[in-house]
């Protein structure tokens, strides 16, 4: 029997939603506006105006929560599989977690 499992695919399903993150994130950011005058109406203006900026949004809000969702299941792997035992990578990993925390 292998040792990779259906598991191990969470950390490629990570890449994606980093991915799908930073694309969906900065096309949202080329219509948004920051100002407390007009942020509301941006945000209505990309669900409204702009091609598929409703799909978009949703895509980002979406896409966050399943990013935690696989960063939990790479994380629970890790503890199946006794990973914390090298130390330097599960270092790594937990700074990496709490920076995307932030």
């Amino acid at each position: 029997s292998s040792n990779i499992s259906a598991w191990w695919n969470f950390g490629s399903l990570l890449g994606l939603c980093l991915i799908s993150q930073i694309l969906t994130g900065l096309f949202l950011a080329m219509h948004y506006t920051p100002d407390i005058e007009s942020a509301f109406s941006s945000v209505a203006h990309i669900c409204r105006d702009v091609n598929f900026g409703w799909l978009i949004r949703n895509l980002h809000a979406n896409g966050a929560s399943f990013f935690f969702i696989c960063i939990y299941f790479h994380i629970g792997r890790g503890l199946y599989y006794g990973s914390y035992l090298y130390k330097e990578t599960w270092n790594i990993g937990v700074v990496l977690l709490l920076l995307v925390m932030m």
